[in-house]
C-alpha cells in the first residue's frame, strides 16, 4: 500500500537491492517511520532515474554493480545513501553521497539522514540560478546569504494558499517580495491589487477595500467595486497594515475568517476568493502591547513572515545592485554611467536609511549630473564620501589660462561678438580707459613695448591681492568680488603663493 501511494503527490526513497530480504528489512523500517519509498533491483535502477523529480533520495545497498556507480556520476541533483555496501570508501568520495546507514538500523541516523536529503534539494544551486535569473526579482538582486533566504522563503510560500506577512524598513523591496509571491503562484494570470492602508483616510478605507452600493453615502452616485473585488482570484496587497484604524482592523479579520464581506451600504454578502499579502514596516508586536495593533489579525496575518534586509545589512550586494539599477536606468532613459572602484568603496560604507529606494535615487540623481561620464568619490554628493576624496586638479596650457584672465578682466563689459575689431567701439574704449585707470600698471602702452604675458599676471596678482585684503582673506567674499569662482580663486592662490599675512 505505501508503495501505491507514493505515486502520487510525494518525493520517493528508492531502495536499490538484489537481495530481497534485506530489501524487505529496510523497506518495513521505511514504512515505520512514515515515508514513502519504492524499490528496484540494481538492473532497473537506470530506467527508475530517468525522470529523477519524484525521487528523495537513493539507497543503494549491497555489492554495488559498475552500472550504480555511474548512476551517482550521472544523477548530481540526486542525493544517495548507501547501506552495507562493500568498498563503500570509494563511492563515498562522490559529494552527492551524503551518508551511510550502519546496522543496525535505527531512528535517529535514519531521520538525521534523510533530513539531510530534504536539505540537498532545497538549497540546490540549479534552483537558486533560475529563481535569481526570473526577471521578477529586480530589487531582489544579490548574492549574500540573506537574499538566498528571501528569495528561498518566497519560493517556498508562493504555491501555497498561505497568508504572508512582509517585514522590513522602508525602501527594503516589500512590494516586490509580494509581487514575486504573486507571480510565482497560481493565482498569477490573476489580478494583484496593491493597497497603501496609510495613504487612504480613515473614513474612506472601508470603501476602498470593500466597495460600496449607489447612495451609501453623500456622493456615492454609483455602484462601486472595492480592493477586495477587484482582486477576485488573485492577490491583494495590503501595504502598511500597521497603519490601518483598529475599527477597518476587525472588519478586516472577519473577512480572513469567513471568506465574504459586504460593501458599505449594501447587504449581500460577497465571497472573497483572494490571498492576503500584508508589509509593515512596524514593529506589530510592539503595537499589540501598546493597544494599537489587534493581535488575533496578527496571528491571522502573520502565518509566513518575511522579513526583507536593510541594505546596510548586506553591503556586499551593492555592486550587483548598481549594476542592475544602472541597466534598468539605461533601458528607461538611454544612458548610463561607471563608478570608480573607489567610489563602489565609498558607497559600501554608508548607513543607506533610504535602503535600495535611496540607492535608485542617487543613480538616477548621478544620471542627471554625469551621465555617460565615470563617476569618483568626489563627484558623489558629500554624505556618500566616505573615503578619502582625491581630487583632480588638472594643468592646463597656458594659453588658455591667459584667456581665463582676459575673460575675468573683462568679464564686465558690454560689447558685440561680431565685431572683431574692439577699437571702433567707443564704448569699450570707454570701459577700458576707466578700468585701466583703476588698476595698478595698467597705463598706456611704454614706447618700447611690454611682455604682455607678464603683464597680465602682474594685474591679475595686484587685483586677487586688493580684493583679499579687503575682505581679510575671506576667500569667499574675495572671489565674489573678482566675479570668479571659490575654487578658481583657490587655484590661482597656490599659483601665485598668495597667503594671508602672519599676525
Amino acid at each position: 500500500m505505501n508503495e501505491t501511494a507514493t505515486l502520487i503527490g510525494h518525493k520517493q526513497i528508492l531502495v536499490v537491492d538484489n537481495d530481497a530480504g534485506r530489501s524487505q528489512q529496510l523497506t518495513t523500517i521505511l514504512a515505520f517511520v512514515g515515508e514513502h519509498y519504492i524499490h528496484c533491483s540494481q538492473e532497473q535502477a537506470g530506467k527508475m532515474l530517468s525522470d529523477t523529480s519524484h525521487i528523495l533520495t537513493v539507497i543503494l545497498t549491497g555489492n554495488v554493480s559498475i552500472d550504480c556507480v555511474s548512476l551517482i556520476k550521472a544523477n548530481p541533483s540526486v542525493p544517495f545513501i548507501l547501506h552495507d555496501v562493500l568498498d563503500a570508501n570509494e563511492l563515498a568520495s562522490s559529494v552527492n553521497v551524503i551518508g551511510t546507514l550502519f546496522a543496525p538500523l535505527n531512528y535517529a541516523q535514519l531521520t538525521e539522514l534523510i533530513h539531510h536529503c530534504h536539505q540537498y534539494h532545497n538549497k540546490l544551486p540549479r534552483k537558486a540560478m533560475k529563481l535569481g535569473s526570473s526577471a521578477l526579482f529586480r530589487s531582489l538582486i544579490g548574492s549574500s546569504e540573506m537574499m538566498a533566504q528571501v528569495r528561498f522563503l518566497i519560493e517556498q510560500v508562493a504555491k501555497t494558499p498561505a497568508s504572508v506577512l512582509v517585514l522590513g524598513e522602508s525602501g527594503t523591496g516589500k512590494e516586490v517580495v509580494a509581487r514575486n509571491i504573486h507571480n510565482l503562484s497560481e493565482r498569477a494570470k490573476a489580478p494583484f491589487v496593491p493597497l497603501n492602508c496609510g495613504a487612504i483616510p480613515a473614513e474612506l478605507l472601508e470603501s476602498e477595500l470593500f466597495g460600496h452600493e449607489k447612495g451609501a453615502f453623500t456622493g456615492a452616485i454609483s455602484t462601486r467595486k472595492g480592493r477586495f473585488e477587484l482582486a477576485e482570484g488573485g492577490t491583494l496587497f495590503l501595504d502598511e497594515i500597521g497603519d490601518m484604524p483598529q475599527p477597518m482592523q476587525v472588519k478586516l479579520l472577519r473577512v480572513l475568517q469567513e471568506r465574504t464581506f459586504e460593501r458599505v451600504g449594501g447587504s449581500k454578502s460577497i465571497k472573497a476568493n483572494v490571498r492576503i499579502i500584508a508589509a509593515t514596516h512596524q514593529d506589530l508586536e510592539e503595537m499589540i502591547k501598546a493597544g494599537s495593533f489587534r493581535e488575533d489579525l496578527f496571528y491571522r496575518l502573520n502565518v509566513f513572515p518575511i522579513e526583507t534586509p536593510a541594505l546596510r545589512e548586506r553591503k556586499e550586494d551593492i555592486p550587483l545592485l548598481l549594476k542592475e539599477l544602472l541597466t534598468r536606468f539605461e533601458h528607461e532613459q538611454g544612458k548610463t554611467l561607471r563608478f570608480t572602484e573607489k567610489a563602489i568603496e565609498s558607497l559600501m560604507e554608508h548607513p543607506w536609511a533610504g535602503n535600495v529606494r535611496e540607492l535608485s535615487n542617487l543613480i538616477e540623481r548621478m544620471l542627471i549630473m554625469y551621465g555617460e561620464q565615470i563617476v569618483d568619490v568626489a563627484e558623489l554628493p558629500f554624505k556618500y564620501q566616505h573615503i578619502d576624496v582625491q581630487v583632480y586638479n588638472p594643468e592646463y596650457p597656458e594659453e588658455l589660462q591667459e584667456q581665463d584672465v582676459i575673460n575675468a578682466l573683462f568679464s564686465g563689459f558690454d560689447y558685440d561678438d561680431d565685431d572683431e575689431d574692439l577699437s571702433d567701439e567707443p564704448q569699450v574704449e570707454t570701459h577700458v580707459a576707466n578700468e585701466a585707470q583703476n588698476s595698478v600698471d595698467a597705463a598706456l602702452l611704454p614706447t618700447d613695448g611690454l611682455n604682455l604675458k607678464e603683464h597680465l599676471a602682474d594685474l591679475e596678482v595686484s587685483l586677487i591681492k586688493q580684493s583679499l585684503i579687503k575682505h581679510d582673506f575671506v576667500v569667499a567674499r574675495a572671489a565674489e568680488t573678482l566675479g570668479m569662482r571659490r575654487t578658481t580663486l583657490v587655484e590661482k592662490m597656490r599659483k601665485y603663493d598668495l597667503q594671508k599675512p602672519s599676525e
